[in-house]
């Protein structure tokens, strides 16, 4: 793999054709450690004890719902904290334990009926390398700010967030400002002190 990974290089795509791409969205995927979380685990005795997940990633998950994308994790790690994070986000699908990612896309198109081209990915290690190029070529695919060189080279969006700490929002607001979707806040009258 790793002559793969030194040899991908994704072309810039015009706006007009991100847009397009954005419009067919119909599911993101996720690597979780590393975007949703900042790649830190906190171990005991026991095991696994904690993973810190964005707040901010969360509501990211909400706005893609509301303007009906569904949001999925895969990732290579068995994990309890990961389980309960999907859960309170009322995530329809979660993949755990997946060593080869790009393989299981094809299940992954099979169990939720959505094509590849309306599948946008985000991912941050070499792991996650040969699904964005599979996503990338009709998809949309996105890394956080401080992800590996070898996936930053081949995606189409590098967020403004580092994972775990707002990346997946970046790129959900990003997805859905390209859909021309993208709910903000409503104004708020602001007093002469704040302005």
């Amino acid at each position: 793999m790793d002559g793969v990974v030194r040899s991908l290089r994704v072309k810039a795509l015009p706006r007009s054709e991100l847009k397009k791409r954005a419009a067919r969205i119909a599911l993101v995927l996720s690597d979780s450690d590393g975007v949703m979380t900042d790649t830190g685990v906190y171990y005991s005795e026991s095991g696994e004890a904690y993973k810190r997940f964005s707040i901010r990633d969360g509501m990211g998950v909400e706005l893609l719902r509301n303007a009906g994308i569904e949001t999925a994790i895969i990732t290579g790690e068995r994990s309890g904290s990961v389980v309960r994070r999907s859960e309170k986000l009322g995530l329809r699908y979660l993949y755990l334990g997946v060593k080869d990612k790009r393989r299981q896309l094809n299940s992954i198109i099979a169990e939720t009926g959505i094509s590849i081209e309306r599948i946008a990915f985000i991912g941050d290690d070499v792991n996650d390398v040969e699904i964005i190029a599979a996503i990338g070529k009709s998809g949309l695919t996105a890394a956080p700010a401080d992800a590996m060189p070898a996936v930053t080279r081949i995606v189409h969006y590098r967020c403004r967030a580092h994972g775990g700490n707002g990346a997946f929002r970046d790129f959900a607001d990003w997805l859905l400002s390209l859909r021309a979707h993208h709910v903000s806040m409503p104004d708020v009258p602001r007093t002469t002190e704040q302005l």
